[in-house]
C-alpha cells in the first residue's frame, strides 16, 4: 500500500510541475497591422509584373523609405496613420515619381484577447499624378489585416 501511495504522490507531483511549467500565456499568432496591399500591373498586358525598381516614401519624409530601389516587388504593403485623416506617398517606379494622396477614416478593431486591438481604415478618396502611373483601380476600400488587395496600380 505504501508503494501505491508513494507512486501516486510522485505522479501528482510530476503532473503539477508539468502544468506549472507549461502554463505560459498564449501568444498572438494573427496579423495585427492593417496595411494597404497594392500590387503593380503592367498597363499594356494587364499582368502582375514587378517594376525594375520601386521606391516609396511619405511626402516630406524621404529619409524614411518604405521601399528603397527594391527589385522584384510586385506588391507594396503600405501603412496608414490612425491618428491622421490623410496621407501622401511618393511612388517612384523605374526612376519616375508619382504622388498618391489618400483620405481615410480609422477605427479600432478587436482582434482577440491575446492580440488586443488594431486599427482598420476605410478609404474615402484617392488622387494621384500620372507620370508613370497610368491608373489606379480601387478593389477594396476597407484596409484590414486580411490579405486582400486594396488598389491595383497600372503603370
Amino acid at each position: 500500500m505504501k508503494s501505491f501511495r508513494t507512486n501516486f504522490l510522485a505522479v501528482v507531483f510530476i503532473v503539477t510541475i508539468l502544468k506549472v511549467v507549461s502554463c505560459t500565456p498564449e501568444s498572438c499568432l494573427e496579423e495585427t497591422v492593417a496595411e494597404m496591399k497594392i500590387p503593380f500591373y503592367l498597363s499594356s498586358t494587364q499582368k502582375n509584373i514587378a517594376p525594375d525598381s520601386l521606391t516609396i516614401y511619405g511626402i516630406h519624409n524621404e529619409s524614411n523609405k518604405l521601399y528603397n530601389s527594391t527589385k522584384n516587388a510586385n506588391r507594396a504593403d503600405l501603412p496608414l496613420n490612425p491618428s491622421a485623416e490623410s496621407c501622401s506617398f511618393v511612388i517612384r517606379i523605374n526612376g519616375v515619381s508619382d504622388t498618391i494622396l489618400l483620405t481615410y477614416d480609422s477605427y479600432a478593431h478587436f482582434i482577440s484577447k491575446e492580440c488586443g486591438y488594431t486599427y482598420y481604415h476605410t478609404i474615402d478618396s484617392l488622387a494621384f499624378t500620372k507620370n508613370m502611373i497610368d491608373t489606379i483601380i480601387i478593389k477594396n476600400r476597407f484596409v484590414t489585416t486580411v490579405n486582400e488587395e486594396n488598389f491595383r496600380i497600372l503603370y
